[in-house]
């Protein structure tokens, strides 16, 4: 059997024939669930621990251990502090690399996994094209990841007293979290791209990367080694404080080139790499 270039895709049936000549739109499509419960609860769990806000006093402010500055709980008492701590600087940024972790292995690796693979590169698509198209895919879930928080940021700011924080600090930290992600997301596609492995063993290991990233962070003032923040991509997302100073060109584009070289390099090994091994 021959295929034409812009021929459908392999699978394709009912809704999904629309999406089937760009690789692009098919994996938007296919992932549509996936991507749509991560904003959601992203979104919905950034709102409700914003909500919190209004609740927090000097007292319980003092109450929170030392240990726990690196992570942004070093000003709960006002509404950009409380926010860089509880909301942009524990659950939702974790929530972040975990998505990039889990659809990063979803894009190559699976497909390796499965054989599914071969059945798309049997088609007039070459294997640099796929990788982009996945990866731009998954860029695009980043993307409304971070507009889900936004829009739950800029709903729940008056009824929480967050008004001193501005719609312009929101939309910064919301893009370093959409950035965060596809760094996680870019590690992901091009470690399953460049070795082969499995799905699991792909999101084990940006997964425990991110963690280990997110400790030094955090905790790296704590053991006297400020200066290794650095070399943690949490540093670029929240360590400029974008609630409060706006939106800092060095920090994003540190995280873009970070996640554009890690993807340039799966996609070259991927294309080099022998796919029955």
């Amino acid at each position: 059997m021959t295929t034409t270039p812009g021929a459908a895709l392999p699978g394709a049936s009912g809704p999904a024939r629309a999406f089937s000549r760009s690789m692009f739109a098919r994996t938007l499509f296919d992932n549509r669930r996936v991507f749509t419960a991560w904003a959601l609860a992203t979104g919905l769990l950034a709102a409700a621990y914003a909500g919190f806000y209004p609740q927090i006093t000097a007292d319980a402010a003092d109450g929170v251990p030392e240990s726990m500055s690196g992570f942004g709980f070093d000003d709960l008492t006002s509404a950009a502090g409380y926010l860089q701590g509880a909301v942009f600087g524990l659950l939702v940024p974790l929530l972040a690399t975990f998505y990039g972790a889990a659809t990063g292995a979803r894009m190559i690796s699976a497909d390796e996994e499965t054989g599914y693979l071969d059945l798309l590169l049997a088609h007039p698509i070459g294997r640099t094209r796929l990788l982009l198209h996945r990866f731009a895919a998954l860029a695009a879930g980043a993307v409304a990841i971070a507009g889900a928080v936004l829009a739950a940021m800029l709903a729940v700011r008056t009824s929480a007293d967050l008004d001193s924080v501005t719609a312009s600090g929101f939309t910064a930290q919301t893009l370093n979290l959409a950035l965060l992600a596809l760094v996680f997301g870019a590690l992901s596609t091009a470690l399953g791209a460049a070795t082969g492995k499995g799905r699991a063993f792909v999101f084990g290991v940006t997964a425990g990367t991110g963690v280990l990233a997110y400790a030094l962070n955090g905790f790296a003032t704590q053991i006297g080694a400020g200066r290794l923040r650095v070399l943690t991509p949490f540093h670029y997302y929240i360590g400029g404080e974008p609630l409060k100073n706006g939106f800092r060109l060095a920090d994003a584009a540190v995280l873009t080139a970070v996640a554009t070289t890690l993807v340039a390099l799966g996609a070259w090994r991927f294309g080099r790499r022998d796919l029955g091994r």
